[in-house]
């Protein structure tokens, strides 16, 4: 058991509509676990991200933060400094509080690749990424680093990108990995779901949805039910809480 601290250490999530998360209860789990009687992991709602300073003020005790949807990119101008990966990747998820400064990293890189990577086949060369916010550009991210070419599909595309409904069997058919990166399916709204053909879903196909909550996502039921494999986003959220833990104590 590690010794029980006596300076206060709290720590929370920002974002939009998050009482779903699970990262409140995985970290207060955790501090128990470990007997650390004075570290504390809230939500902090904001309806904007101009919302930030206030509260900054009001919490003096905070020594790290996750950021998710939809601030993952608009945090950025808020903070002092971003480690290079975050800098490279252009979206934030974990803030280390050092000395005043306020540091930001992307640990959704190293959750993405060690969750995803177990169930690429050799057929899985080609991928439509769903969603263009903050998380998409650490799948992009990882995409890049494992030789995988992608499009990105959007509800209003701009330069290269697709749209929902320019979809057809020969894009299916060619890109056997489907991420949605989109909020589509989180609960309570768990009938929503990515506007795609499905039916020209194959068991050559591997879908992966960064929710987790639901288990099985619309998206990932109507996956499975054409054979194809399918995985959510508890591993990939586990693993990037376990990285932000690293860097608050490093």
């Amino acid at each position: 058991m590690a010794k029980t601290e006596q300076k206060i250490h709290s720590f929370g999530l920002i974002g939009k509509n998050i009482s779903y998360s699970f990262s409140k209860t995985y970290f207060n789990h955790k501090f128990t676990s470990m007997d650390l009687v004075n570290h504390s992991y809230e939500n902090f709602d904001l309806s904007k991200i101009e919302e930030f300073p206030d509260l900054l003020k009001k919490h003096i005790t905070l020594k790290g933060l996750n950021v998710t949807i939809p601030y993952k990119e608009a945090i950025i101008p808020y903070l002092d400094s971003l480690n290079k990966k975050a800098e490279r990747i252009g979206a934030v998820n974990t803030i280390k509080f050092k000395k005043g400064s306020l540091i930001g990293y992307n640990t959704d890189v190293y959750g993405f690749k060690k969750s995803f990577q177990p169930f690429l086949k050799e057929s899985h060369n080609k991928a439509l990424i769903l969603g263009t916010g903050g998380a998409s550009k650490a799948v992009a991210f990882v995409l890049k680093e494992l030789g995988i070419s992608f499009k990105y599909v959007s509800r209003n595309p701009i330069g290269d990108q697709i749209g929902y409904t320019d979809l057809n069997k020969k894009i299916i058919s060619s890109h056997t990995v489907l991420i949605n990166c989109t909020p589509l399916g989180t609960f309570p709204d768990t009938e929503a779901k990515p506007e795609l053909p499905y039916e020209f879903l194959t068991s050559s196909h591997l879908l992966f949805d960064l929710i987790y909550n639901p288990e099985k996502t619309a998206f990932l039921l109507s996956g499975e039910r054409k054979g194809a494999i399918i995985c959510n986003g508890r591993k990939m959220l586990e693993l990037q809480a376990e990285k932000a833990w690293q860097i608050w104590n490093s």
